[in-house]
């Protein structure tokens, strides 16, 4: 059973950091893309970040140079360093894993930026 559990969010001010976490079971870890999604109320979920097995990373333009997405493959965990986050980052943050045709999805965390 395939299981995506995000921890890390919280309230922050503007300006501030947080770090989320989703850890994996139930997969083959190493062979899985890693994708942090946010959706604000009223809104589409959107990519924030994906880092593919091989370790490249695709950033959102609107967190480019803020966002930090890593994986340790010894921990099946995929991280999200957040910082100089913006009110506009309040959101629920959803963990991804995709591999061929499988997608799974974390139960999500809540993120709000107070200004």
């Amino acid at each position: 059973q395939v299981q995506l559990v995000e921890s890390g969010g919280g309230v922050v001010q503007a300006g501030g950091s947080l770090r989320l976490s989703c850890a994996a079971s139930g997969i083959l870890f190493n062979r899985f893309a890693m994708g942090w999604y946010r959706q604000a109320p009223g809104k589409q979920r959107e990519l924030v970040a994906v880092i593919d097995s091989g370790g490249t990373t695709t950033y959102a333009d609107s967190v480019q140079g803020r966002f930090i997405i890593s994986r340790d493959n010894t921990k099946n965990t995929v991280y999200l360093q957040m910082n100089s986050l913006k009110p506009e980052g309040t959101a629920v943050y959803y963990c991804n894993a995709r591999w061929s045709w499988r997608d799974n999805w974390g139960q999500g965390t809540q993120v709000t930026v107070s200004s």
